[in-house]
């Protein structure tokens, strides 16, 4: 298998003003590069729907990474929209990748369950919104990594068996 690539785009009104430093998309990009993904982009927008729209289209559809991750918006707050950008240009939902977050975040904090965090496909690239947080990226990147490779593969054709012998 080819290397993995992937974009982190953190939303953050604060952050993209400057007036807080981004941690979090720089804790997403040090764990993937660890893991031996390569990181294409590393970028930070506000709480807009139409900027983060536009962001994971451009991730996907002309720098061509396997995943993209976003970190924040996914909370109650009004300018919380990131789930509702990536709906919008998603194809097709992976309901499993937020479920087993929040499972697995809630053993560590009962707001897990406060997540709306989604993830989806859009033509060949995984579209996955992280926590807000470096504790909440690193932690659910630990859960999630693991079986994320494989999906890679599958979206790519380069396998196409899920069952364990």
């Amino acid at each position: 298998m080819s290397v993995i690539t992937a974009a982190v785009l953190t939303i953050s009104d604060k952050g993209s003003r400057g007036e807080r430093e981004d941690l979090s998309g720089p804790a997403a990009k040090e764990i993937l590069q660890e893991v031996g993904w390569e990181v294409k982009a590393l970028d930070i927008v506000p709480d807009e729907i139409e900027l983060i729209e536009g962001k994971l289209i451009d991730f996907s559809d002309k720098l061509g990474v396997d995943v993209v991750f976003t970190s924040g918006g996914t909370g109650f707050s009004p300018r919380d929209v990131t789930p509702e950008a990536t709906l919008a240009v998603v194809e097709r939902l992976i309901p499993g990748i937020p479920e087993v977050m929040r499972m697995e975040s809630l053993k560590i904090t009962p707001r897990a369950m406060l997540s709306r965090a989604v993830a989806g496909i859009r033509k060949k690239t995984i579209i996955i919104n992280l926590p807000g947080s470096p504790k909440g990226v690193k932690e659910c990147l630990k859960i999630i990594l693991p079986a994320l490779g494989h999906g890679v593969e599958i979206l790519n054709g380069q396998t196409g068996e899920c069952g364990r012998e």
